[in-house]
């Protein structure tokens, strides 16, 4: 696989940065580096990585120069996406359990449904909802989204696998991505019944304690047959897999679906999990995927929609003082790009949206 063509760490994902900050010159030079080695359009290409990533950045500007690269990104997320939809509409007929990359934000078809929102493809983004929606139907005792290996895919998981309530990686991102097609008036049948299920179970597993509201990252088979998770309280505060993105696809649906009780809900976890002397110190980087970079820019987003108002000064600081690392890279999700990002507080071209956040 060749970098360049990465919106996580290469340099399709500085170009985005170039284009929100106006360098129409630096972008231009990304996005060369970004192709210069091919892109891929094969089973690999996702949001974060290929043509779909491609597609993604360059609906950034309406610059000439890139209309051309615009319609051929456009046209071939379209195909990967086919044929991601056609391999997992075999294994649901097969009614064998996902991996999450299937699914998931990162490499999957929640993945591939943003970067088909963002060009407009809405023929194929209603294929991707109708899946979404297949994907919430139970198999056997579990949920459809219940993944057969660990969190993560490099180490031994839990026997009988787990549900993963990560936007990045877990059932919240079709979530998100299911409430924001609702807003836009783009659906499909089952729709809000889908939303429906994945709130009931992510309802279940909500936990309360004495510094607000949270949701286990992950559930397995144990914690499902005991009834309560082995996780004991909120960890990291990460965009990724932390309080805060959970709780922007909560508020989301609660947009959605006109939820207030869910929307106060939502926005009081935000709340808690910024007055929790115990979780912000566990942010070391200014990262977006699980720095401070990601806390800030999900915390906007739930500002703008909130019904209580919530102060960001708190968290604008504490990202402007998070210690840039001497070997930190340049990329968008874990690197210099996306930190800049995160402190500009601006959204014209809606670059947060890879993030599921709008």
């Amino acid at each position: 696989m060749t970098a360049g063509q990465s919106l996580a760490d290469g340099a399709a994902g500085i170009a985005l940065w170039h284009l929100e900050t106006g360098r129409w010159q630096a972008a231009y030079a990304a996005l060369q580096q970004a192709t210069a080695d091919g892109v891929s359009a094969t089973d690999n290409a996702s949001l974060y990585y290929g043509v779909p990533a491609l597609a993604f950045v360059l609906a950034a500007s309406d610059h000439p120069a890139l209309i051309r690269a615009q319609g051929v990104a456009a046209a071939a997320t379209a195909t990967v996406a086919r044929r991601r939809l056609h391999t997992a509409h075999r294994r649901i007929d097969q009614r064998q359990q996902p991996p999450y990359a299937e699914f998931d934000l990162i490499r999957g078809l929640t993945g591939l449904g943003v970067a088909l929102r963002r060009i407009g493809d809405l023929d194929i983004l209603r294929e991707v909802l109708t899946y979404l929606v297949r994907l919430t139907e139970p198999i056997g005792a579990l949920p459809g989204w219940w993944c057969p290996h660990g969190p993560n895919r490099t180490e031994p998981g839990p026997a009988g696998g787990h549900s993963n309530h990560g936007i990045a990686h877990g059932i919240t991102g079709p979530l998100a991505l299911l409430a924001l097609t609702l807003l836009d008036g783009i659906t499909v049948d089952g729709h809000t019944q889908a939303i429906n299920r994945v709130c009931q179970w992510l309802d279940t597993w909500q936990r309360r304690t004495s510094t607000g509201t949270w949701w286990p990252q992950t559930i397995t088979l144990d914690d499902l047959r005991r009834g309560d998770p082995s996780q004991r309280g909120p960890l990291r505060p990460s965009w990724c897999y932390g309080t805060p993105g959970m709780a922007r696809a909560q508020q989301l649906t609660a947009l959605a679906l006109g939820d207030t009780a869910r929307q106060h809900l939502a926005e009081s976890a935000l709340i808690a999990c910024l007055n929790d002397a115990a979780q912000i110190p566990q942010l070391t980087d200014r990262a977006l995927c699980h720095g401070t970079g990601g806390l800030l820019t999900t915390a906007r987003r739930i500002a703008v929609d909130a019904l209580t108002p919530i102060p960001l000064a708190p968290l604008e600081r504490l990202h402007q003082q998070a210690q840039e690392a001497t070997d930190e890279p340049a990329g968008f999700l874990d690197g210099t790009s996306g930190a800049a990002l995160a402190a500009t507080g601006t959204t014209k071209t809606s670059w947060d949206a890879c993030l599921l956040l709008c």
